[in-house]
C-alpha cells in the first residue's frame, strides 16, 4: 500500500476511504503485551494513515527535534 504522507494533513478522497480505512484498520484497538495492535505491520499501517490525516509537522511536533534530526541524517545515510 502507498501513503501520501505530505507535511500537513488532510481529508481522504471516498475512494481511499474505501482503500484504506476498510482494509487496513483493525476492527479494534487491542493492547498486547504492552503494544497496540499484534504486530509492527498493523502497527506501522496504522502510524501512516494517522500521519496522511494530521501530517508529518504534527507528528514531529510531538518529538525532541535532535531526535527526528538522528532518525533522518540515519534514514539519508548521513
Amino acid at each position: 500500500m502507498e501513503f501520501n504522507i505530505q507535511r500537513e494533513g488532510r481529508k481522504w478522497s471516498r475512494e481511499e476511504i474505501e482503500q484504506k480505512y476498510y482494509k487496513l484498520t483493525p476492527e479494534k484497538i487491542e493492547l498486547i503485551e504492552g503494544k497496540m495492535f499484534w504486530n509492527d505491520e498493523e502497527r506501522l499501517a496504522m502510524l501512516a494513515l494517522l500521519l496522511e490525516n494530521v501530517g508529518m509537522d504534527a507528528a514531529v511536533a510531538l518529538g525532541d527535534a535532535d531526535l527526528w534530526r538522528q532518525a533522518i541524517d540515519a534514514r539519508l545515510g548521513s
